[in-house]
């Protein structure tokens, strides 16, 4: 066995180091001593021990996290707009200072002390209007987190915040969305779309939210806690379409609309008509090949660009980018189109939201259900080329249209032959048939659909009573309107005997209707006296009423008002007598 020479070293393996600064516990009063020997026990302990231990703390606190991250799905939290989103003036000009108002109600930075000052914004509009695309761009611009409730996935059942009385597991996911909104606090938009699917007692939780208190009680890991929101970069914003088939299927507690700035996206703002219709233009340039390039340059060309459509002369050098003559030509031919296409869809628009907001009960027509939105321009911008004429664009939009209509089913025809008219189309068949669509549909709005031709009869001619009164109304009100003009009137005898004429027709259709019913009746099976009561009131009126009214209007100067729903009576009682006689016929 071998020795080895070994020397011992006299080098000191002790020294103190003098002027730290730091707030390491090892340094005293600036001072702190090193020892070799533990130096080296220290840095085996370190690398054997607590580096371990931390690389594992790491790859535990990652294994953590994405679990975490799955099952919370953080992902869905970034706000991602759609890539064709454009800012249009529509939104810098009128959207931004409204949403940015109420923003700033809710997130603090105004003065919340006053009663006027509420927390809650919300959006309302036919779909396809960029409700949720807007919401989406404004929290990645602020740097909020984006979390969006699916309300028609909670539906109507859903009434509290707590995801363990959820019906089902998705309504389950979406409730513990909303708490995790909360839990966070800070930097949140939590956005509710499509409220008119959801239960009014669901949205009434959000009150206390919506107001100064900007408390609310939600439901964490299964304990009960209570959110205070005050001052913190929270806002709650609500999303929905009251233009449902039904409107009752749109309700939203009163107390929490009292607290709501409310903005319609797909109506016409009051002064804005102009920047409105532009919009369509603006948000569809990113789905025509040709007009694109137009998305990412300066705005101004644009608005350089449908100018000179509209006939305005616009010299090549005035655009900020150097377009060729070719180039300008087809985005201006292709412009041209663009705005025929916007005008119909704007007259779409504006008859589709009067239709939907107008009372069943109130109809004279069919409801309309196709849709202006900006959806609709954008498909149909997509296949907008140069080289079309007037009759291919013309069908373009009727195509269009006819796809969507086969959606209404029984409904297709009736809003197809609207459309027609609203576009000024109508061919003599068409105008035709869709004149007999409403005469029919305005008669089952008076009948109902009782298959009792005796009950439908006596509806009918309860209805002829009601428009009798109209015209006595309106003959009050010419003999008022005449007198004013002339004391001493012509028209006088002939007024006093079509007041005569019109309360013995009134005495009859009041009989007729109170007529006692019959214990025992057969179905389908006109009474004699019916149908000699309307020849007589039909002879009445064609020969004796009709012919003094025209004489008296003639006299007075009156307008055809009266004479129009002496008309209309006319036809009405022509319609009876033809469903009385048609029975007969059929029965011999």
């Amino acid at each position: 066995m071998y020795k080895v020479n070994r020397n011992i070293s006299t080098a000191n393996t002790f020294t103190q180091l003098e002027g730290l600064l730091g707030q390491h516990p090892r340094i005293k009063q600036q001072q702190m001593e090193l020892q070799l020997e533990e130096f080296l026990w220290r840095l085996r302990h370190y690398q054997q021990q607590n580096l371990p231990a931390y690389q594992a703390y790491r790859a535990q606190r990652k294994t953590v996290l994405q679990e975490e991250n799955k099952a919370l799905r953080l992902h869905e939290f970034e706000p991602k707009p759609l890539a064709s989103f454009v800012r249009n003036r529509l939104i810098n000009e009128v959207y931004f200072p409204l949403v940015g108002e109420n923003f700033a109600k809710q997130m603090g930075t105004v003065d919340n002390q006053r009663s006027d000052y509420m927390g809650l914004l919300l959006l309302i509009s036919p779909p396809g209007y960029g409700k949720t695309t807007l919401m989406e761009y404004l929290a990645q611009r602020l740097g909020l987190i984006f979390v969006k409730i699916n309300c028609p996935t909670l539906g109507h059942e859903v009434t509290a915040l707590d995801p363990a009385q959820a019906p089902h597991a998705t309504a389950a996911r979406e409730l513990e969305k909303l708490n995790l909104s909360l839990e966070m606090g800070n930097n949140v938009m939590l956005y509710l779309d499509d409220i008119q699917h959801s239960s009014p007692e669901f949205l009434q939780k959000f009150i206390s939210l919506a107001d100064g208190q900007r408390r609310i009680d939600g439901i964490w890991r299964g304990q009960t806690k209570s959110y205070d929101l005050r001052g913190k970069r929270f806002c709650i914003v609500m999303a929905g379409n009251p233009y449902t088939e039904s409107g009752e299927a749109f309700q939203i507690p009163d107390m929490l609309a009292n607290r709501a700035d409310i903005y319609n996206l797909g109506d016409v703002l009051s002064g804005r008509e102009a920047v409105f219709s532009l919009s369509y233009i603006e948000n569809s340039l990113t789905s025509n090949p040709v007009l694109t390039p137009l998305a990412n340059r300066d705005p101004e060309d644009i608005y350089r660009l449908v100018r000179q459509a509209q006939g305005e002369e616009v010299a090549a050098h005035e655009y900020s980018h150097p377009y060729s003559g070719s180039e300008l030509a087809e985005m201006q031919t292709v412009m041209e189109k663009m705005l025929a296409v916007r005008d119909v869809l704007l007259k779409v628009n504006a008859e589709y939201i009067r239709s939907a907001s107008q009372d069943d009960a109130y109809r004279t027509e069919p409801p309309f259900k196709l849709q202006g939105s900006y959806r609709n321009m954008s498909k149909l911008a997509s296949k907008i080329v140069a080289v079309m004429n007037a009759k291919e664009l013309e069908d373009l939009v009727s195509d269009h249209y006819q796809g969507e209509a086969q959606t209404l089913t029984t409904g297709a025809e009736e809003n197809l032959l609207k459309l027609a008219a609203l576009r000024g189309i109508l061919s003599e068949a068409e105008e035709a048939r869709w004149l007999e669509i409403k005469d029919g549909y305005q008669r089952r709005q008076v009948l109902g659909d009782d298959d009792d031709p005796q009950t439908q009869m006596l509806k009918q001619i309860g209805e002829l009573g009601r428009q009798l009164g109209n015209i006595q109304k309106t003959l009050h009100a010419g003999i008022k309107r005449q007198a004013k003009h002339d004391k001493h009137s012509p028209a006088s005898s002939d007024s006093a005997a079509l007041e005569a004429l019109l309360q013995q027709m009134g005495k009859q259709l009041k009989n007729l209707v109170e007529l006692p019913t019959p214990q025992v009746t057969v179905k389908n099976q006109i009474p004699d006296h019916l149908s000699t009561t309307v020849e007589r009131l039909l002879n009445m009126t064609e020969e004796t009423l009709m012919p003094l009214v025209q004489n008296f209007e003639r006299k007075s100067r009156m307008d055809l008002v009266l004479w129009n729903r002496l008309k209309e009576v006319s036809d009405n009682l022509k319609q009876i007598q033809k469903q009385i006689l048609e029975p007969k016929k059929g029965h011999r």
